[in-house]
């Protein structure tokens, strides 16, 4: 065997030294990133200034474990939409601390929905981080590139209820995605949790039973140019037969959810 000349050997050995620290810097990052998250979501949850009531509904929605998913981290600028009384958007602010912004998002007929969650919990510029916004759904503000992630938490199929007669308009769900998609930052992040719908009835269930089906949003979002990255049983219910109204009390706060986290490339 013809043997390798000493200065391109040890050129070889440098190059190849330079690519395996380099994978080796990568990957300590994401852990690093990773971990940062955890302690985030951690002393969020923790702290002592959550009420009882969304204490009680950490027992449903698990976000210790849901928001494991998405990791947040201090310094990032998320988007609640369609956030309602700001649970999410709570626990959020305590992640992304004060060099952070959380921008909660509804449309007039969730304010009304949720005012009375919501003034509690924004009074006396008591989440000083979040920016909260009444705005028609043509009309977001959501910027350009400006957020590292989004989520729409068991309001995605309400994009698709058309409702007069209870006060709910017709939006233009299409226009209302682009909005969210331009919003985000490459490698930026959307967490979307919904009721699952009857198999093949896509969003046909939206206005009657508020349940939207999955294979129906995968597809929505990635004709928007998203892609789908993880999806996670956390709150999957076999039992929930898909049928009922989600406020039936035979099935609220038990119903059979999807967990997709989307990715902007």
């Amino acid at each position: 065997m013809r043997a390798i000349p000493f200065f391109l050997a040890a050129c070889l050995l440098a190059v190849g030294g330079c690519a395996s620290n380099g994978s080796s810097s990568e990957a300590e990052t994401s852990a690093n990133d990773a971990a940062l998250a955890e302690q985030a979501l951690s002393a969020a949850l923790a702290n002592p200034g959550r009420t009882d009531a969304d204490r009680e509904r950490d027992g449903r929605d698990h976000p210790d474990q849901l928001l494991q998913l998405v990791e947040y981290r201090p310094g990032m600028t998320i988007a609640d939409v369609f956030g309602g009384g700001g649970y999410y958007s709570e626990i959020i602010s305590n992640i992304v601390g004060p060099s952070g912004h959380v921008l909660l998002v509804n449309n007039p007929q969730y304010d009304n929905y949720a005012k009375k969650t919501l003034e509690p919990r924004l009074a006396g510029n008591r989440l000083a981080n979040v920016t909260y916004t009444v705005t028609p759904p043509t009309a977001m503000n959501l910027g350009k590139e400006t957020l590292d992630g989004a989520l729409i938490v068991m309001s995605y199929h309400d994009l698709y209820v058309v409702d007069p007669a209870e006060g709910w308009p017709a939006i233009d769900a299409g226009q209302f995605i682009d909005q969210i998609v331009t919003g985000l930052k490459h490698g930026g992040t959307l967490l979307i949790v919904d009721h699952q719908a009857r198999p093949g009835s896509g969003k046909d269930d939206t206005t009657k039973l508020h349940r939207i089906e999955e294979n129906f949003a995968i597809a929505d979002f990635k004709a928007h140019g998203l892609e789908l990255v993880k999806s996670i049983p956390l709150l999957r219910n076999p039992d929930d037969d898909h049928s009922k109204n989600v406020f039936d009390p035979a099935i609220r706060g038990k119903t059979d959810r999807y967990v997709h986290l989307y990715r902007k490339p």
